[in-house]
Formats: structure tokens, C-alpha cells, sequence
């Protein structure tokens, strides 16, 4: 890839209204991944009707109640991604790794020692995981037979009349900076995209540009076609949540549980397009590009849960619980560079760099994710094994953005494009003595309504366990996969490649009885 490098030494940091928000930046904190202990994932995360285990406290709150001892464990997890990605029949990969502490907890169980107390024990757990692994990276390129990147520029340019070309140009005494910094206070987000381009000579005003009844731009780029782009796009970060749980046993058939919840996440995001054409003209045109842009949203949240298992009988179990909204404070920043680079037949200019050296930290704003209702049962073949099944009901289509005086356009958008979802997860376990044999399923549908955007999820998970009495190890595999399109930009150039992408998974469980 073809790199211009933009050595920034000194950032200013400049307060502005709102960002412009899309769908996908939504569902990120929408949307949880498998994760937690080993038997939890071992079993993919079918836990709502079995509790005894820490991580099926994030299912059922009142599964801690099931435990019948003091404990205490912690899990390491290695995160393995692959994103295969195609792109006008150019195809790519990009690999990502990572190791996590990804769960640790505690739970303590009191027994009521009254026999005439229906009320048998109560039990008070804490419990951390990484609700969601951020990280990741693709990586696209191939050659675009009609659209080229200049149509990012151009609708912002273009958009609402038009942005008067003085306001673009810098006047004595200005900077890049100051004028960047200036356009995004008064005008927004989108006089900024204008001025990137104009300035690194992307677009300019139409010939017949009038300041007072056509204020349009046209593009630098030469036309015919045939434009080489890449796109390297890398994530990392968490969205981690601990629960504060309390549970009881009624008797010997019913269990009770609540959780408050803590959720806090910080994401970081850095994209790098580039592109070039082999045009030749006798006039200076744009001959290749170069587009940055590093985001990062960070903040906290709250929600509940509540929920019931019953024993039907000592082998049948039901469960049932209701995971409220998260209702999420985030904040986000954004700095950008833009480096375009002219020529014709005869000579090169000298790189046109547009840097303006400012973060721009954004208001906070409140996401509302959807609720989450969850239905299970459990069949428990005594000390021999056990089997166990899932079914989670979400609408996406009910994520909200506040105020909704900014998000307006963002929320209807959001409604009519997401919906419903059903999430199925099944697991079993054989014991064999100390040893324990599990495997798993997990099936979830797409949150988008048309799933060429996003497609199902589709995995399976295996592991086994060991009891040393009162140690326990426990090792998983997990394994999904999910095609989706990755969209370079959300306005103007809207083509996509299409990505693969592969998750692997192993996770290592260390418990103590206390």
C-alpha cells in the first residue's frame, strides 16, 4: 500500500455539538459476544435454566442461588479473527489476535439453617466480563469500475445549498487548524468533509459556481473509471460489564435472582482509504489520495435483570429472565487527515497535505440499547450429565440516540433498518467421574432486516473440565462465523466489500471453592 506519512506533533482539542452517528456505531454496544467462563462457552452460553456458574449470572440472575458452596474463579481468553474480504473480485485477508482477562468473580452462598423457613439460602455475587472484544482489523482493496472517493466530498460540499467556497478558503492570518476548528463549531461535520476535500484540491467549485444561487461543486478526479482502493480498517477496545447479583431458593423448586449492572467501554478506531487512478490528462488531476480517520468513543451504563429457574421436577428445569435497556453516557472524538497528490502527462505536484491537528471531542449523548427477554429449559441426568436450551427474543429496531433533537434522522433510520431478532442456544455435558465432556450451538439471526447488510451467526463450541475437588479447570474451543458488508463511508461513495469474518476462540478456567 502506498503511504504518505503525517507526522502530527501537536494536537488541539476543540469541543464540538454532535458527530455524525450511523447505525453500525448503534449496534456496537447493542450486540454482546459469547464470552465467559469456559464451561459457559463450552456449552454456548445455554445457561438460563442451570445456573451454577459465574457466567450464568449475565443469563439468569438467579442462577447464582443454584451454587451450593463459596467460589471464586477468573478466565483467560486468546481471541482469534479472520476477515476475508472481497471487493470487486479482489480478494483479501486480515488476521487479529489477542489475549484477555476476560471474566473473573465471586459468589458466597448463606444457608438458612431454620427448617421452618421456606426461604432455604440467599446467595450475593460479583462477577466482571468483557461483554464485547473490540478487537479487530480488515483489510479491502480492488479496483472500482465507476465510483471513486471524491463522492464523499462532494456530498457534503453539495448538501443544503451548497457551502460557500469563502468559507473553504483561507483567508491572511488563518491556519488549517484554526479554519478546520472554525468551520466545525459554526457549520458542523459536514463543512469539515467539504474543506478537507476542496483544500487537498479533491473538489472544487462548478464553472458555473454562483455564491448566491448555485453554490456546486464538481470533482479533480479524473473520470472513466477504473479507481485502485484499499481500505484498512482496524478496531480495539472492550465493553466491559460487572454485576452486582442477589438470589434465593424457595423451597426446594424455585429460584430468584436480580442483578444491577455497571457497564463501561472504550473503543478506538482507525481507517485508512487510498486511492489512485492511471488517467491521463493534459490537465492537473487528483492521481492518488489518501483519507485518515481515528475515532474513539468512550463512557459507562447501567442496566438490570431479573429472573426465575424452576425445578419442575428433580431432572426438568425452566427459566426465565428479562434483561432491561442499557442506557449508555458516551462520548466521542475524531481527528482526520487528508493527503491528495496531482499531476497530468508531463509533471507531479508536490503532496497537497490537509492536517489540521485537532481532535474534536463531541458532546455526550445517550444510547438506549433493546431489551432482552430469555425462555430456557434444562434436563439434568443426575451426576451423569445434563442438557440445555436457550431462546432470546430482541428487537434492535429499538435502539434509541438522545436528544433526539440531534438524533432524529439517526433513529428513524435505525428503525426502519433494523428488527427483530431470535437467538437459539443449545449445549450438553457428560461427566465421567471427575472429567466433564461438553459441546455446543448457537444460532443468531441477523439484527438487520435486509442480511445482505448482515447475515445469521452461526456457532459451536466444545471443551472439557476437571474436578480436583475443590479446584476446577476448564478449557473451551468456540467457533462462528457471520458474512457481512463493510461500507467505507456512509455518504456519497457507499460501495462495500463484502467480509467473512471468522472467529476462534479458546478460553481457560481457573475455580476455587472458598
Amino acid at each position: 500500500m502506498k503511504k504518505f506519512i503525517i507526522i502530527n506533533i501537536i494536537m488541539l482539542a476543540i469541543s464540538y455539538g454532535s458527530y455524525a452517528q450511523e447505525v453500525s456505531d448503534a449496534l456496537r454496544y447493542s450486540q454482546d459476544n459469547l464470552n465467559g467462563t469456559a464451561r459457559f462457552r463450552a456449552l454456548s452460553g445455554a445457561f438460563g435454566a442451570l445456573g451454577g456458574d459465574l457466567s450464568s449470572i449475565n443469563v439468569n440472575p438467579a442462577g447464582s442461588a443454584v451454587f451450593s458452596n463459596n467460589q471464586f474463579g477468573t478466565t483467560i481468553s486468546n481471541f482469534s479473527t479472520k476477515n476475508n474480504s472481497s471487493y470487486f473480485g479482489t480478494n483479501t485477508s486480515e488476521c487479529d489476535n489477542s489475549f484477555d482477562l476476560n471474566q473473573a468473580g465471586m459468589v458466597f452462598v448463606f444457608n438458612n439453617n431454620n427448617t421452618k423457613n421456606d426461604w432455604r439460602k440467599f446467595s450475593i455475587a460479583l462477577n466482571y466480563e468483557n461483554a464485547n472484544n473490540f478487537d479487530n482489523s480488515t483489510f479491502s482493496a480492488g479496483t472500482n469500475p465507476t465510483n471513486s472517493v471524491d463522492g464523499y466530498f462532494l456530498h457534503y460540499a453539495n448538501q443544503n445549498g451548497g457551502v460557500s467556497v469563502t468559507n473553504l478558503q483561507l483567508q491572511d492570518g488563518e491556519t488549517i487548524t484554526s479554519l478546520y476548528s472554525y468551520l466545525g463549531s459554526v457549520y458542523g461535520f459536514g463543512a469539515q468533509q467539504a474543506f478537507l476535500g476542496y483544500q487537498a484540491y479533491i473538489i472544487d467549485p462548478a464553472a458555473n459556481y454562483d455564491e448566491i444561487s448555485n453554490r456546486s461543486y464538481v470533482s479533480l478526479v479524473p473520470g472513466g473509471g477504473n479507481y485502485y482502493q484499499e481500505n484498512y480498517y482496524t478496531t480495539d477496545g472492550y465493553n466491559g460489564k460487572l454485576n452486582f447479583n442477589f438470589a434465593t431458593q424457595y423451597k426446594d423448586f424455585l429460584y430468584l435472582g436480580i442483578n444491577l449492572n455497571s457497564h463501561f467501554t472504550s473503543y478506538s478506531q482507525y481507517t485508512n482509504f487510498y486511492e489512485r487512478n492511471n488517467q491521463e490528462s493534459d490537465e492537473i488531476r487528483i492521481n492518488r489520495l489518501q483519507f485518515e480517520n481515528r475515532i474513539s468513543t468512550y463512557g459507562n451504563g447501567f442496566s438490570f435483570q431479573l429472573g426465575a429457574i424452576a425445578k419442575v421436577t428433580k431432572e426438568f428445569r425452566l427459566g426465565l429472565s428479562y434483561d432491561s435497556p442499557t442506557w449508555y453516557n458516551l462520548n466521542d472524538e475524531l481527528s482526520q487527515s487528508v493527503v491528495g497528490v496531482s499531476s497530468n502527462n508531463l509533471v507531479e505536484l508536490a503532496p497537497d497535505v490537509v492536517s489540521p491537528q485537532v481532535v474534536m471531542i463531541y458532546d455526550r449523548y445517550e444510547i438506549q440499547t433493546p431489551d432482552k427477554l430469555t425462555g430456557s429449559m434444562a434436563y439434568v441426568f443426575g451426576n451423569q450429565g445434563l442438557i440445555s436450551f436457550d431462546v432470546a427474543f430482541k428487537n434492535y429496531g429499538e435502539t434509541t440516540l438522545t436528544p433526539s433533537n440531534d438524533f432524529r434522522n439517526l433513529n428513524t433510520s435505525i428503525s426502519n433498518t433494523l428488527t427483530n431478532t431470535t437467538e437459539f442456544r443449545v449445549g450438553a455435558e457428560k461427566k465421567i467421574k471427575q472429567l466433564s465432556l461438553r459441546a455446543g450451538y448457537r444460532f443468531e439471526e441477523s439484527p438487520y432486516k435486509d442480511t445482505k447488510i448482515m447475515g445469521d451467526l452461526n456457532g459451536y463450541s466444545g471443551g472439557l473440565g476437571y474436578n480436583f475437588g475443590t479446584t476446577k479447570v476448564d478449557f473451551s474451543y468456540s467457533h462462528s462465523k457471520r458474512n457481512y458488508q463493510q461500507q467505507f463511508f456512509s455518504q456519497g461513495f457507499t460501495d462495500s466489500a463484502n467480509i467473512e469474518a471468522i472467529t476462534n476462540n479458546f478460553s481457560l478456567t481457573f475455580l476455587f471453592e472458598l
